[in-house]
């Protein structure tokens, strides 16, 4: 049976609305509760938050059923969710909980739990939490809020770790980040600033309802304007809850986390510490990636669209590097999630000491054209069973004849089919797309 409140990462809504209602905040804090109680006898558990208005009556939701059932809560504020994760994993801490919704507008929101090992739950026991919380939600729940206060001193000994992986000085240089008015806005600017950098930045004056808005990881025109008018060397703009970033050079242009992939990538290869010379991506990476790191003698491997996809496979694999073109960034060594402030540093250091810019980096890097089509159905069933579809797809992978990609799926979160055709021909990609695309709006199309 599959989860109702779960997804791929945490429960996500529209904060106020169910599943991200006071009943079902507070549901959730007794059912994550109970399962902590059966891990420790008095458990601590940690809560943070990006900077949406929504996040701290959530919070003292979660908060006051978790404390209904005996647990400890600490409140760490704003503060990313790779901070969360670091800190649950290092400190005494049996679960830490993070209440964001990353990339979304600020009216939506989301609940997800990291373990002491600061990963992800577990699909099953997500599933046993889900039951518990539908159980309580099945009867009267009388949600009782506790208050919290911050404390200080958990940000800060998530930034010293930051500090302590990094042999970067950026002393003289000029570097421009957008922290998307989110979790990142104060954090960020100072670490850069420690590390000597002279930070022009942007994005950090979050008043609750403009996270994501216009600014950040998704919407890069600030940043790029940024870097070119203030002549600055490297710019960086991360999510809402900063567990990704994407880059732009000194020229403005745009370096995803493909390109962050094959430069890291590249360097962990010449330092020796890149296990089995592999790197996990996702079916998105660009088939340019694939082609440049096999020049390079490097495999990559691909997993479905999802960090938590990502990372499961780089743990199966012993692999030290993964991470998806959308910026998530994971270095096993140092972290157990994405970690936006931490790619950041490691791809400024490889550029700084290389003495090159992000531009000559990765300026082999051939990027194939891709295009990506949506295509609105009435129902998701087998589109390989669907002849006409199941025909396109097999001439677009025959023209191909190896040198294109072609992936149709649909999406986990609406109801949409996806159809991604990437080639070295973007006249022939378009014409293959189409073709795919029209033979789905006839079949099933809404």
């Amino acid at each position: 049976m599959g989860k109702q409140l779960f997804g791929t990462d945490g429960i996500r809504g529209v904060a106020g609305e169910y599943p991200l209602d006071p009943r079902t905040a507070y549901a959730f804090g007794v059912a994550l509760g109970k399962d902590a109680a059966a891990h420790a006898g008095h458990p601590e558990i940690l809560i943070g938050a990006d900077t949406r208005e929504s996040g701290p009556w959530i919070a003292e939701m979660v908060a006051g059923g978790l404390a209904s059932q005996g647990a400890r809560v600490r409140y760490a504020g704003v503060i990313t969710t790779p901070g969360v994760a670091y800190l649950t994993r290092t400190g005494s801490f049996v679960a830490g909980v993070v209440i964001s919704a990353s990339h979304n507008p600020y009216r939506d929101n989301g609940l997800k739990v990291f373990g002491h090992n600061g990963f992800k739950l577990p699909d099953a026991e997500e599933h046993l939490i889900e039951q518990e919380i539908l159980g309580l939600l099945a009867g009267p729940v009388a949600p009782a809020p506790l208050a919290l206060s911050v404390e200080e001193d958990l940000d800060r000994q998530y930034l010293n770790f930051l500090l302590g992986v990094s042999s970067l000085r950026l002393d003289g240089v000029k570097i421009a980040i957008d922290c998307g008015n989110g979790a990142a806005y104060r954090l960020a600017p100072e670490l850069f600033q420690t590390l000597g950098a002279e930070v022009v930045a942007i994005g950090c004056a979050p008043d609750g309802r403009n996270i994501n808005l216009n600014c950040g990881a998704l919407h890069l025109e600030g940043l790029q304007e940024a870097v070119v008018a203030h002549g600055a060397a490297f710019g960086a703009a991360f999510d809402g809850d900063a567990d990704r970033a994407i880059f732009v050079s000194a020229g403005g242009k745009v370096v995803n986390g493909d390109a962050v992939l094959l430069a890291t990538g590249r360097a962990l290869k010449a330092a020796g510490r890149l296990p089995g010379n592999t790197v996990v991506s996702t079916v998105m990476s660009n088939l340019g990636l694939e082609k440049a790191f096999e020049a390079d003698g490097i495999r990559m491997v691909r997993t479905p669209v999802g960090d938590k996809y990502v990372l499961e496979e780089m743990v199966r694999l012993g692999a030290a590097l993964g991470g998806e073109q959308s910026g998530h960034v994971i270095f096993r060594q140092y972290a157990t999630t994405g970690d936006g402030m931490l790619t950041a540093l490691r791809l400024f250091e490889i550029a700084h000491h290389a003495g090159v810019g992000l531009d000559q980096l990765t300026a082999d890097f051939e990027i194939y054209p891709q295009l990506l089509v949506n295509i609105r159905v009435r129902e998701k069933k087998g589109l390989l069973e669907l002849p006409a579809v199941a025909r396109e797809i097999r001439l677009a992978e025959e023209a191909f004849a190896g040198t294109g990609r072609v992936l149709v799926r649909f999406s986990g979160t609406e109801p949409l089919a996806r159809v991604m055709v990437e080639g070295p021909d973007m006249e022939q990609v378009e014409t293959l797309s189409g073709n795919i695309a029209d033979a789905i709006r006839r079949a099933m199309g809404a």
